[in-house]
Parts: structure tokens; sequence; C-alpha cells
């Protein structure tokens, strides 16, 4: 009797996964994929610039802003950038040029 329960074949494999299983993973696997796409999809800009990335580059750029403060923070972005650089202050997209 313990080797017929321990036994894999006793039991019917596809009695123990319900049927709602596939219909219900297709759409959250297309979901995720869609997402996946816009997460890696960078707009190409002739203008250099941090990555918008589903508007976190947005707040990190303006954050940078106000930690290091204005002087500081353009540095930065020329260093990194260049010397015409778009950044984003306060949710509005903003061009620093300098020399």
């Amino acid at each position: 009797m313990v080797l017929e329960t321990l036994n894999p074949m006793h039991y019917n494999i596809t009695s123990l996964v319900p049927d709602t299983m596939p219909v219900a993973t297709v759409p959250i696997l297309i979901l995720m994929c869609f997402l996946f796409l816009m997460w890696n999809h960078e707009e190409t800009s002739s203008i250099p610039g941090p990555g918008y990335r589903l508007g976190i580059g947005p707040l990190l750029s303006h954050g940078r802003f106000l930690w290091m403060g204005v002087g500081n923070a353009c540095n930065y972005y020329n260093k990194t950038y260049g010397d015409f650089v778009r950044v984003w202050i306060s949710g509005e997209e903003t061009f620093i040029i300098s020399k």
C-alpha cells in the first residue's frame, strides 16, 4: 500500500493543474513582455542627457539638482554628457548650455 501511494504513475498529473492556469498566464506573460519592452525602449534624441526610463530619469536629474545645487549638478552633467545637455528640472525638460 505504501509503494502504491509513492508511485507517480498512480496519480493523474493533469488533475492537479487546473484548466484555468494557461488561460490566466497568457495575458500576464503578454503584459510582462510589453512592460519589459517599454522599459528598454529609448527614444533616440540628438541632444545628449540622462535617459527617461519610464519617468525615473527626470526624478533622478531633479533630485541631483536639489542635492548638489545648480552649479555642481551642471558641472557634473557637462563632464558626463558634454557642453549641451538635456535634463529635467521640476518635471520640465531643461537644456544646459555651457562652454
